[in-house]
């Protein structure tokens, strides 16, 4: 299954009041050299797939990934999308950050991975497309 999606917004409070501003997520997609983790409510037991593509645009930290059926989450993931639960939501470590009277500034993050989750804690961060489709024999 093919999905994509926005895991972030740039300049959009999320519930905990932070704020990831664009190009916080540039160094860290320079330097990663495998393709990102796709987990199940950030469960690392529970990984569900990869994000083949991942980059930012002017909208935010933008995601196509492939739940894949040899991965052990991948069930799981497949029936939560089933479902209509389409939540994303960024594993990651701040690196250059700041706080101000609304919250705090992510300005650089390392990203470790990416979720499919029930309640994402940016509530726009949503899958945009999921798509089966049949690998020929």
């Amino acid at each position: 299954m093919i999905i994509e999606g926005y895991a972030a917004l740039f300049g959009v409070a999320d519930q905990m009041r932070d704020v990831v501003r664009a190009g916080a997520f540039a160094a860290s997609l320079t330097r990663r050299g495998a393709k990102l983790p796709m987990l199940v409510e950030h469960e690392a037991r529970l990984v569900a797939g990869e994000w083949t593509e991942v980059r930012e645009d002017g909208r935010g930290l933008f995601l196509r990934g492939e739940i894949r059926d040899d991965r052990p989450g991948a069930a799981r993931a497949k029936r939560m999308i089933a479902r209509g639960i389409d939540g994303l939501s960024i594993g990651f470590v701040p690196i250059v950050q700041h706080r101000n009277a609304a919250g705090r500034v992510l300005n650089e993050v390392e990203l470790l991975e990416v979720s499919i989750v029930t309640h994402p804690m940016q509530p726009q961060a949503r899958l945009t497309l999921a798509r089966e489709f049949t690998r020929a024999a």
